[in-house]
């Protein structure tokens, strides 16, 4: 699949929004899980998307967002450990210092172009960016085959990804050492 990577900034929302359709991806979630965790289903779908669409606006940009035909079709959360409060708080295993792990901790991919390869290529280029970023690993939680917002332990192994633990909620933390 010919695809085109962009961070997500602000000039790019009108697609991301377009992409996560008025109802906002996962069950109103706009990307707010992994910093507040379940609270975020005590908010409104609209404050859960304005709070996320200021994270973007103020920068730095939280994730990728994967374009084809320059239709956004696909999403991933790629931040630093720190910017994440919640899961950095439930998924802190060992003494490595969070200022320099990267987290892919969410995806989305647009109905019709799931299972063709989008959340492998924003993996790819997640690991390029946390690189360039001068990132020391990389960190994702993906779950079981009932959760694939996450994505799947074996899209990651195949990206060079290796268990390290198993976390809370059914996940299991996978690395990537940079």
């Amino acid at each position: 699949m010919d695809l085109n990577i962009k961070q997500l900034t602000i000039d790019l929302w009108p697609a991301f929004e377009d992409l996560f359709g008025k109802h906002g991806a996962c069950n109103g979630c706009w990307c707010m899980y992994w910093r507040i965790g379940s609270g975020y289903h005590k908010r409104s779908r609209e404050f859960n998307k304005h709070e996320f669409q200021s994270i973007v606006k103020n920068g730095p940009p939280p994730g990728l967002v994967a374009f084809k035909n320059n239709v956004a079709v696909g999403w991933c959360q790629l931040t630093t450990k720190k910017s994440l409060p919640w899961l950095e708080k439930n998924y802190n295993y060992d003494d490595i210092d969070n200022q320099d792990v990267w987290c892919i901790s969410c995806f989305y991919i647009k109905k019709g172009h799931r299972r063709k390869g989008v959340t492998s290529a924003l993996i790819e280029k997640a690991i390029e960016f946390a690189k360039l970023s001068k990132g020391k690993l990389i960190e994702a939680y993906p779950g079981d085959a009932a959760s694939s917002f996450t994505g799947y332990p074996s899209t990651f192994q195949k990206a060079g990804f290796k268990a390290v633990t198993q976390g809370k909620y059914k996940r299991t933390v996978m690395r990537l050492i940079l």
